[in-house]
């Protein structure tokens, strides 16, 4: 667990989880959890919350005991019908000043939650909702949420592409997220300023590579293997 300190929270929130999806080979969520307002931005520690029935007491406590800045992230299981949040329950979330939230499954009230200014993460929408039955779930322990395993006080960073959970190691990958991040804009500056035409890659020459004749190596490289053998 790596805890986070204000200075990287600034540092994140001036990249995109794309730029650390660029070089990990795990630890993202399936692309069906999206965000209800894609302009809004979340990183924080993962407070986790595993409910697979129709009960919500779980993501309730959750929000009672988890500390300010937390993303509340929920694994509901096979459960793609009742929804276990909506706008009353983000209003909580937001007062309590917790970082954000991200569900395996459907969330309700669509209108209201665009309107809170909180970030959520979910499926989709649903009518139907969890009740608040004290008969399941489960806090702070290793869950999977959209294919990813995420554990008490992971990373959680999220914007309009999607969430991924950041490693423990970060920071080499922080630096380099933020160099390409500084090349983007300078490109798109010249673009705009220059005129400039951005019509190749600069760190790799795909042309070259697909049309560089392969297998004429490959040959010259068997004729001396016979002439040695000779």
């Amino acid at each position: 667990m790596s805890k986070l300190s204000n200075e990287a929270i600034a540092r994140f929130m001036k990249i995109s989880p794309a730029q650390i999806g660029h070089h990990i080979s795990h630890g993202f969520m399936h692309p069906r959890i999206g965000a209800v307002v894609p302009r809004l931005k979340m990183i924080g520690p993962a407070y986790t919350v595993r409910m697979t029935e129709r009960d919500g007491s779980a993501l309730y406590y959750a929000i009672m005991k988890a500390e300010k800045g937390s993303v509340i992230v929920v694994d509901r299981g096979t459960n793609d019908i009742f929804a276990c949040a909506g706008d009353q329950l983000v209003l909580m979330m937001k007062h309590r000043e917790l970082g954000g939230l991200v569900i395996d499954g459907p969330a309700t009230d669509r209108l209201g939650l665009e309107k809170l200014e909180f970030p959520v993460f979910c499926t989709g929408f649903s009518p139907v909702t969890t009740l608040c039955t004290g008969s399941n779930g489960e806090v702070g322990i290793p869950i999977q949420c959209g294919g990813a395993v995420v554990r008490p006080g992971d990373i959680v960073f999220g914007d309009a592409d999607g969430v991924i959970i950041v490693p423990d190691d970060y920071e080499e990958l922080l630096a380099v997220a933020e160099k390409m991040t500084a090349s983007e804009q300078k490109r798109a500056e010249r673009v705009e300023k220059e005129g400039y035409r951005f019509l190749k890659r600069e760190d790799f020459d795909v042309v070259k590579f697909f049309e560089y004749d392969i297998q004429g190596v490959v040959d010259g490289i068997k004729r001396e293997c016979r002439y040695d053998a000779e």
